[in-house]
């Protein structure tokens, strides 16, 4: 892996890290702004450094490092955030393959990019936190989507915005040529 592509992965997995500490607690899953840079990852880089920067990060934190809002290791990935985080790692290379096609640039490929990734990130935390919490899919929905909807809103909004802004420079530096 090249030096800039390096220096992309390592900004956007602290960028997350320092995401995940910016939170208010909402039992059973808090708000952070995790969030707006998983979108922000899959907006400005390939889907292949969008999937190395979430192998990387959900690898530091299974090991024991502090990089998700519960702290780390497995015991985090276990718990009622670990499907949202495995989601985010799911979604970040998808919403690449959707907004960084050179012919799907624009702002109406940016916002479904960030809708499909914000419903990736839903399915598959709301599934793991209803079985994680032997949840009936009504109370799974109420604590795990409902409260965030506005937020996740702004999120994506702001995420967009930064994308247009750093899209640019971003995939100069983590291009492979």
């Amino acid at each position: 892996m090249q030096t800039k592509k390096i220096l992309v992965v390592a900004l956007y997995c602290a960028l997350m890290t320092v995401g995940a500490y910016i939170r208010f607690p909402l039992p059973p899953v808090p708000i952070t702004l995790q969030t707006m840079f998983v979108l922000m990852l899959g907006l400005t880089t390939s889907w292949s450094v969008s999937l190395e920067t979430m192998v990387l990060y959900l690898f530091l934190g299974a090991i024991g490092l502090p990089v998700f809002t519960g702290g780390g290791g497995l015991g985090a990935l276990l718990g009622p955030t670990g499907g949202f985080l495995f989601g985010m790692a799911v979604a970040a290379p998808i919403i690449s393959l959707i907004a960084m096609r050179p012919n799907r640039r624009g702002l109406g490929w940016d916002i479904l990019a960030v809708v499909v990734g914000e419903m990736v990130i839903y399915a598959i935390g709301i599934s793991y936190l209803k079985y994680q919490r032997s949840m009936e899919w009504g109370t799974a929905f109420k604590a795990g989507m409902l409260p965030f909807l506005p937020g996740d809103a702004l999120k994506a909004t702001v995420a967009i915005l930064l994308a247009k802004a750093f899209r640019g420079r971003i995939e100069e530096f983590s291009s492979t040529r």
